[in-house]
């Protein structure tokens, strides 16, 4: 039953790739159909040779029935026989011929004209009728037969009919036919079956020869056929693997569009990403240039306002508040959020560039930042939302580590995962969801107006993240738990 579960899932799991279910269906069709190609050529070439030895046995007895003769109700044989196995004792070709009583033929007769009567009487004539011809006496029989004792009762058709099956003689299988005739008419009728034995050695030899042949054969063509049809597909799914290389080198950032040329069953399918990827990136483009300008136009306004000398301090402070609110807001803005199409980022470098940054910032501290990146990790989206998440999260760890600070980031098919540790005081229970929040700060951050943390969860929600505060169990300082669940 395990062994039946664990098929039945890989083959639930097959049948989800294109390439596994053809691999499939090739493989049913090979290895089924082939055996079955093979039972019936096989069952057809027995036949055929069963046929073929069924007319040479009749054929054996029509010569021996035209040299015998019935003289004064006795029957003369030659001595010889044409065919010389019936000459050779144990040759493995016999030939026998019994009498059939006349009263055996009177019964049959019987039997046949008075089916209509009861059946216990019916029944008797049948037992007496099966006793007269396994009581027949033995004619003649050939030379060949000569030290070999008929331990089973010989079939004995009636007169004009023929029997073709097998017996044992002697331990080995032996095929018997057998037919009856009668010399003669009505009163001077004498009525003999004749018995033509042949062993099976040689039949069985050349059927199981030819099925030995026949499945060898079967076998390297199933082998032929399985690496012939992995070629083909191989060679028939090359646009759809060259495709999935594209996609990824697009995904990871290193191209911009499909280059290769495509058959016509994904030209247009083809056509279409490109035209999708060329409009987003331009889109984009002008969006960011147009944020971009409506940035510089709102903060110069500002900044010509804070310059005044004559403004109440409470002025001011809401101006500041105006100001970091205006480039919050622009950069979630700006972020590229959770779109159809995300050019993979690789992570190494830029939190390289932000480690070597905050250790010249943080010298004073003189900070342990340990960062463990598993190998090709790629950030699914824009790389200055990477750069504004890693920086912000990596900045506020500084603030509040003593010494030490660890980064580990995991990287696998479904699923994109960021933990950034300190050593420092740690955030309370009561402060996680609020510290979140715009303009608020945990009392472990001496720096900053509350915004940054903000800023990371409108970046992380926008890719369908999540963003979890615990407290780290290895440096018992506050623990960041950023989650991206990749697309399948």
């Amino acid at each position: 039953m395990i062994i039946f579960n664990k098929f039945a899932q890989f083959i639930s799991t097959s049948t989800q790739s294109l390439k596994a279910r053809l691999m499939l269906s090739a493989l049913f069709m090979i290895v089924v159909m082939l055996p079955i190609i093979g039972i019936t050529l096989s069952n057809a070439f027995t036949d055929q040779l069963t046929r073929a030895l069924e007319n040479e046995l009749r054929a054996y007895g029509y010569s021996i029935f035209s040299v015998s003769e019935v003289e004064n109700n006795q029957l003369i044989m030659p001595e010889q026989l044409l065919e010389n196995q019936f000459n050779v004792i144990q040759s493995g070709l016999y030939a026998q011929i019994t009498t059939i009583s006349k009263q055996i033929t009177t019964i049959s007769k019987q039997i046949k004209i008075n089916e209509s009567t009861q059946k216990d009487q019916l029944e008797d004539a049948q037992l007496e009728l099966f006793q007269l011809k396994h009581t027949a006496n033995i004619l003649w029989q050939s030379a060949s037969l000569l030290g070999i004792y008929l331990t089973n009762k010989v079939p004995s058709p009636n007169i004009g009919s023929y029997s073709f099956t097998e017996m044992l003689i002697e331990n080995e299988p032996h095929m018997v036919y057998s037919m009856s005739v009668s010399f003669g008419e009505l009163e001077n009728a004498f009525p003999v079956t004749l018995h033509i034995f042949k062993n099976q050695a040689e039949f069985l030899a050349t059927t199981n020869g030819f099925q030995r042949q026949l499945w060898i054969w079967l076998v390297l063509l199933i082998i032929i056929f399985i690496i012939a049809q992995f070629i083909w597909l191989k060679w028939t799914l090359k646009p759809l693997d060259t495709l999935t290389l594209e996609l990824e080198q697009v995904q990871q950032g290193k191209q911009n569009s499909l280059n290769n040329i495509y058959p016509d069953e994904l030209k247009q399918v083809t056509t279409q990403l490109n035209t999708l990827l060329s409009t987003d990136r331009s889109q984009r483009k002008r969006y960011r240039n147009a944020l971009s300008d409506l940035a510089h136009s709102l903060k110069a306004p500002l900044t010509v306002i804070q310059s005044q000398t004559n403004l109440p301090q409470e002025t001011k402070e809401q101006i500041s508040n105006m100001s970091y609110m205006v480039e919050h807001q622009l950069k979630r803005a700006q972020s590229a959020g959770e779109s159809a199409w995300h050019l993979g980022v690789s992570i190494e470098p830029i939190c390289t560039k932000l480690v070597n940054t905050l250790n010249k910032i943080y010298r004073d501290k003189r900070l342990d930042i340990s960062i463990n990146i598993q190998q090709k990790a790629l950030f699914k989206g824009d790389e200055a939302d990477l750069m504004e998440i890693l920086g912000n999260l990596l900045d506020n760890a500084c603030k509040a580590a003593n010494k030490k600070i660890e980064c580990d980031i995991s990287f696998n098919a479904h699923c994109l995962r960021i933990t950034i540790a300190d050593d420092g005081q740690g955030i309370k229970e009561s402060q996680r969801k609020a510290i979140l929040e715009r303009g608020t700060r945990a009392d472990t951050y001496s720096k900053g107006h509350g915004i940054g943390l903000a800023i990371v969860r409108d970046l992380v929600n926008s890719y369908n993240g999540e963003l979890n505060i615990q407290q780290s169990s290895a440096l018992g300082g506050a623990l960041f738990v950023l989650t991206f669940h990749l697309s399948k």
